[in-house]
Parts: structure tokens; C-alpha cells; sequence
């Protein structure tokens, strides 16, 4: 049975984040889970908007599943600053009382989120790879990784309300784009003033020459231990260039400081959905099957052909990384010839 007093919050929240004009793409993807949520719970899906000149991105959330979108426009919220956004945020959950609230668990998210759970006195869930909903009690069930990736948490927020949680970019399917769908926006203005913000940013300074992120690579190829050492890594970074795509890690090589942690792919690193990850000397344990196994074509190429990885791969390659690979990169260099030896 629900508490009388969380039966006045109803309907689920999407926050949507966007950069620049741009709609992230977590944001979608958190659309699409909030649609499912929603619809289970037979109530409203919601898109926070805020912003200044993004008015095309309401209705694209209307067009990506939100029944409502509601569109805080102020020039103060053009740019991110978490006082400002806090503000915005809290004042209308305090006005609206909606019962599940969805952010992206990036830089963004993982800042707004505790300073909004922290201010409205309610839990929050972070970096979940996985959501449902106990229909019974209306309870959002919130899975993550804990104790360093070794057990799958699901967490619930029995007596508080909303339910928050923070949702790793990747983990879901975007929602589809209805050209046809109908909803409601409703633009307001939040009561902000410069002294609401204390902290303002002077300058963005954009990191120059980063690679594609992880999350957003159509191609990942990833190495593991069977590299045996960071040096392998070049070879990986040829093969990777040649098909447009990225590096990615297993955690093992990255505590062994073979490679930077933002390439790491698995439980406790990123979750990625390319559509093709070729995985070389990586044996495949749970924690790194979690983070890319719904890629569309998953290649391994490993030594051992009883590795794990073979269970979850589209295509096995039993042998050694050091000999496979320079065969492949020699034949994407002689495509051409290969495809007319074929005709």
C-alpha cells in the first residue's frame, strides 16, 4: 500500500540536458526509458527544459515521447551554473511534486543531482545501469554496480519522494523521433536574479583535439590483458583509425595504467552500443560484458577459446592479438583490391 502522503506526487521527470543548442544524446535515451516508466504507471512523461534561445528543443522532446515539456527561459540559465539551476529545478518539483525524476549521469548531472536530492530531502541513486518499476508500490527499482563492480545493487526509495536516480549515458536506446506526435509546452520564466548565482562562469574554454567520446562511437576497439603491455595499444589505435573509430579498455589495463580511465569500458567505466566492438585479449568477465554487450557486432580475439567473450561475440577469433591484427589492418589497406577479387 502507498503512504497517503506520497500519493500527491505523480508523473515521471526527465531533465533534459543540451550544450550549446544541442540536445545530448542521454537525454534522448532517458526519454525513451521515462516513456516506458510512464506508461507502466499509467501517467505523464515530463522534459525539464532550461535554457535561453532553445525553443526548437521543446518540441523535439514532444517528438522524442514527453507528453509535457516545460521550458524555463532566462538568459541566467544560458550558460550552466549549478546555484541557477538548482533553483529552477527545486521550485517547480516543490510546485509539481512529480514522483520520479530521471537525469544523465554526466559532469552536469552528477553535479545538479546531489545539490537537488540534498535540498528537497529525498534519496538519489547514482550512475544506474538499470531501471524498473514495482508496480505495487509505485517504487522505482534503481540497479547499479557496487562494491567495485563484483554485485549488481538494486536500490529503492521506500519513504521519500521523488525518486531520483542518475542514469550512465549509453544504457538505453534513444527514444524514437514521432514527427507526429502532439504535447504540451509551456514556457515561464524563472524568478532569477544575478545574486542567486555566486559562482558565475567568466570563460569556457573548450579542450582542444579530444577524441570522439565512447559512448557516442559507431566502432570501439578495445584491449584487455592479452595485450600484454601498454605498447599493444598502438597496434589497437591503427585498427581503430582505419575503421573511424575509438579505443576503449578493460578495466584490468587501466588499473595497471596501460591506458587513461575515460577509455574504460565495463561496469565501473562507460557504457557504450557501438555498432561494431572488436574486443582483443580481453577474456570477458562480467563487469566488462555489463558495459558493451548490446553493441550491435561484438568481435573477439583471443588466445583462449574458452574466454567468456566468445559467449556474448557475433564472431570468434581463437588466436593471437599480435598476429590477427596486422592482417586485418593489411587487408582494410588493400579493400579496394579485395572487393574487386570478389566481383
Amino acid at each position: 500500500m502507498v503512504n497517503s502522503a506520497l500519493e500527491e506526487y505523480r508523473g515521471v521527470w526527465v531533465l533534459a540536458e543540451q550544450r550549446e543548442g544541442q540536445l545530448l544524446d542521454v537525454s534522448i535515451e532517458l526519454l525513451g526509458e521515462g516513456r516506458r516508466i510512464a506508461d507502466k504507471l499509467n501517467t505523464q512523461l515530463t522534459a525539464i527544459l532550461l535554457g535561453y534561445r532553445v525553443d526548437n528543443l521543446a518540441g523535439d522532446l514532444i517528438k522524442y515521447g514527453a507528453d509535457t515539456v516545460i521550458y524555463g527561459v532566462n538568459k541566467l540559465l544560458d550558460t550552466y551554473t549549478t546555484e541557477a539551476y538548482t533553483k529552477v529545478i527545486c521550485d517547480l518539483i516543490r510546485g509539481r511534486k512529480p514522483e520520479i525524476i530521471l537525469i544523465g549521469a554526466t559532469n552536469i548531472g552528477r553535479d545538479l543531482g546531489p545539490r537537488i536530492s540534498s535540498r528537497i530531502h529525498t534519496g538519489l541513486t547514482a550512475d544506474c545501469t538499470g531501471l524498473d518499476i514495482d508496480l505495487e508500490n509505485r517504487r522505482l527499482l534503481q540497479t547499479r554496480p557496487a562494491f567495485g563492480g563484483n554485485l549488481m545493487a538494486t536500490i529503492i526509495c521506500p519513504n521519500h519522494r521523488p525518486q531520483m536516480a542518475t542514469v550512465r549515458p549509453g544504457v538505453f536506446e534513444k527514444a524514437k523521433y514521432d514527427d507526429t506526435r502532439q504535447g504540451n509546452i509551456e514556457k515561464f520564466t524563472p524568478n532569477l536574479k544575478e545574486e542567486d548565482i555566486r559562482a558565475r562562469v567568466v570563460e569556457v574554454v573548450k579542450e582542444k583535439g579530444s577524441e570522439l567520446k565512447l559512448e557516442e562511437a559507431s566502432v570501439i576497439v578495445a584491449g584487455g590483458r592479452g595485450l600484454g603491455g601498454p605498447e599493444g595499444f598502438k597496434l589497437l589505435e591503427e585498427l581503430a583509425e582505419k575503421l573511424g573509430g575509438v579505443v576503449g579498455a578493460s578495466r584490468a589495463v587501466v588499473d595497471a595504467n596501460w591506458i587513461d580511465k575515460s577509455h574504460q569500458v565495463g561496469q565501473t567505466g562507460k557504457t557504450v552500443r557501438p555498432d561494431l566492438y572488436i574486443a582483443c585479449g580481453i577474456s570477458g568477465a562480467v563487469q566488462h560484458l555489463a558495459g558493451m554487450q548490446n553493441s550491435k557486432y561484438i568481435v573477439a580475439i583471443n588466445k583462449d577459446k574458452d574466454a567468456p567473450i566468445f559467449n556474448v561475440a557475433h564472431y570468434g577469433i581463437v588466436g593471437d592479438l599480435y598476429e590477427v591484427l596486422p592482417e586485418l589492418i593489411k587487408a582494410l589497406d588493400n579493400i579496394d583490391e579485395i572487393m574487386e577479387n570478389i566481383k
